[in-house]
């Protein structure tokens, strides 16, 4: 009987089976199952008594049980203490190590007032002794930052990143390490596998820099002989500053950046297609219509007008043609372009590319008539007949002239348009 009581008391103990318990024990006599005594130790046994409240059960079990309601009381009172010792044994350790692992949490999570208050300094600390390490440390700091801080501030630290970086990639070569950097980098493009002696050569910063290449955003950019140097590469502003600024802004850096992940000039000629330039000078079009009080307006206008000139232009080393004299003195790819725009009715590209096929139709005679250049510019390019057809073509569509190295400003290399530093 006592095995069939242990049985029916299986169940993990808490306050409400120690009502049920009790119940049974005072209904022993109806349920026919075991005497007073047994039930009382099964009780006691199953409600887990420690020593201390041992007495209360032994009391019962010395005492001929009547089921009066003094006798349960006392049997209550055992049951309720070696449940809630029962629960605090079991449920204590729980809560002390839930309030340890807070306190842990809490110790672990940065001061941002003062780590957002040093990290100018931090940025200022950056040089070319410095470590890839401490720069990701730094731009870390930077995203938990910039959504902290108003726009002038973000704006200030974004400055602050271009002299960041700027410190950090100096190298002061000799020119004999000179040399060696730039030969170094051609033949690690064309040759996978260099000489370790190759390698010595270099100034111990560049041998740094290059083992760390691609890390923290750091770039190895070739545009032709004498024109390699090191770059924070442009998705750099767009994943760590634009997600946190208007979105004018943001939409300009991430823009800029996709556009500027590849040299847009190699070896001075034109690094893209004339398909590319038409969808950049469009998207610089359209972002004026959707953002005309953007705070990179200028910008956006310069950036559409030098792609509109490289589109009919070209460069020195890259022109659209010689002279303009018909249809096949036009680069192929860039006619193909043109003839698709003129089918166009909205757009100032495909305005300007159904005034360049007109263009292209006059006699030199017909131009001299109806495109007047002042007679200083005109007696200057009268022996140049292509400066001639090119500063026609100039005045004709409205084209800017282009002077990609001269501007005060890089718009070429990162996600924003860089000052130059005046020589």
């Amino acid at each position: 009987m006592i095995y069939h009581f242990n049985a029916l008391c299986g169940f993990a103990i808490d306050l409400k089976s120690a009502l049920v318990y009790l119940f049974i024990l005072q209904n022993y006599k109806s349920f026919h199952l075991f005497s007073e005594k047994q039930a009382t130790i099964s009780v006691c046994t199953r409600l887990q008594c420690s020593v201390l409240f041992w007495p209360f059960c032994s009391g019962f079990m010395n005492f001929r049980f009547s089921c009066s309601r003094l006798d349960t009381v006392r049997l209550l009172l055992c049951a309720s203490l070696v449940v809630t010792v029962s629960a605090c044994q079991k449920d204590t350790p729980e809560i002390v190590h839930e309030k340890e692992h807070t306190v842990s949490q809490t110790a672990a999570v940065p001061d941002l007032t003062v780590l957002c208050q040093q990290l100018k300094n931090d940025m200022k600390s950056i040089n070319d002794q410095r470590t890839t390490l401490a720069l990701e440390q730094i731009n870390q700091q930077i995203r938990l930052c910039l959504p902290l801080v108003d726009y002038a501030e973000q704006k200030t630290l974004m400055t602050l990143s271009n002299q960041m970086y700027n410190q950090f990639l100096h190298v002061q070569r000799t020119p004999l390490q000179q040399r060696a950097f730039e030969q170094y980098a051609v033949d690690q493009s064309q040759y996978p596998t260099i000489q370790q002696s190759q390698f010595e050569q270099l100034h111990l910063r560049d041998q740094y820099l290059m083992r760390h290449k691609d890390q923290a955003y750091i770039e190895l950019v070739d545009q032709g002989p004498g024109n390699i140097f090191y770059r924070r590469g442009p998705q750099y502003l767009a994943k760590v500053f634009a997600p946190y600024l208007p979105n004018a802004d943001k939409v300009f850096i991430e823009q800029l950046a996709a556009q500027n992940s590849q040299p847009l000039i190699q070896n001075k000629k034109l690094n893209i297609n004339p398909n590319e330039l038409v969808q950049r000078a469009m998207f610089w079009e359209s972002y004026l219509q959707d953002y005309p009080d953007s705070n990179y307006r200028k910008d956006a206008e310069y950036l559409q007008q030098t792609y509109q000139a490289l589109f009919f232009i070209g460069l020195d080393n890259s022109p659209v043609s010689e002279q303009y004299s018909d249809q096949n003195d036009v680069s192929a790819a860039t006619w193909l372009e043109i003839e698709a725009l003129a089918q166009q009715k909205q757009g100032a590209l495909a305005q300007q590319a159904k005034q360049f096929m007109t263009y292209i139709n006059m006699s030199p005679e017909q131009r001299l008539e109806k495109i007047k250049l002042p007679a200083a510019q005109l007696d200057k390019l009268n022996n140049n007949p292509h400066q001639l057809a090119v500063a026609q073509l100039n005045q004709y569509l409205n084209l800017k002239n282009i002077h990609l190295t001269a501007r005060n400003k890089d718009c070429f290399s990162d996600a924003v348009c860089i000052p130059v530093p005046q020589k």
